[in-house]
């Protein structure tokens, strides 16, 4: 006997970074709210770690560019 996958849900992008605010500005457990949105926690959680690796790398990102910036100025401005 062979199982049989369920077919992979598409959700899009809006509906993806609403659900992890909403997650991660809630005060109750992932699994509720992710039950509530007829997802699974799993997934939910999936999406917070993509989410707030995105997040992480855009604020470091902006960090060097103004450790550059201050750099340059010193070495412009003296």
């Amino acid at each position: 006997m062979s199982e049989q996958k369920k077919p992979e849900k598409k959700y899009t992008a809006e509906f993806r970074e609403s659900a992890v605010k909403l997650a991660v500005g809630s005060e109750q457990p992932i699994s509720k709210t992710a039950q509530e949105l007829g997802i699974n926690k799993n997934t939910l959680h999936t999406w917070i770690g993509k989410y707030h690796i995105r997040a992480l790398t855009r604020r470091t990102r902006g960090r060097r560019l103004d450790h550059i910036i201050a750099e340059l100025r010193e070495t412009l401005l003296g």
